[in-house]
């Protein structure tokens, strides 16, 4: 089955930098579109950055000119490059796809998520 396999996550002081991997998995007919979301304790799941599939990139303004996201076609895998971080990117962040596969067609996935960025 179609699934998302997260790595690269941790925690990193104010100023540093971390590199997210995400993985598609499975048999995957059409991306739709990839991306990371973060999730502070008790607020809601946010848009950091996504690339879809035959359209631009979209950024948080509070990420703009500090991450990076691109993708591997070949291999289904999107990367996060995050430097210059600061405490306010704290929290979580899950791999998200919007995917075609088999034997489901299109759906929305997440990947496990991490247990956090930059400590306050």
């Amino acid at each position: 089955q179609v699934q998302l396999v997260e790595s690269g996550g941790g925690l990193v002081q104010p100023g540093g930098s971390l590199r997210l991997s995400c993985a598609a998995s499975g048999r995957i007919l059409r991306i739709v579109t990839m991306g990371w979301y973060r999730q502070a304790p008790g607020k809601q799941r946010e848009l950091v950055a996504d690339f879809p599939t035959g359209g631009s990139t979209n950024y948080a303004d509070s990420v703009k000119g500090r991450f990076t996201i691109s993708r591997d076609n070949a291999n289904n895998t999107v990367f996060l490059q995050m430097n210059s971080l600061k405490p306010e990117d704290q929290g979580g962040h899950y791999c998200y796809g919007r995917l075609g596969g088999v034997p489901y067609g299109r759906c929305d996935y997440w990947g496990p998520g991490n247990q956090g960025t930059v400590p306050s």
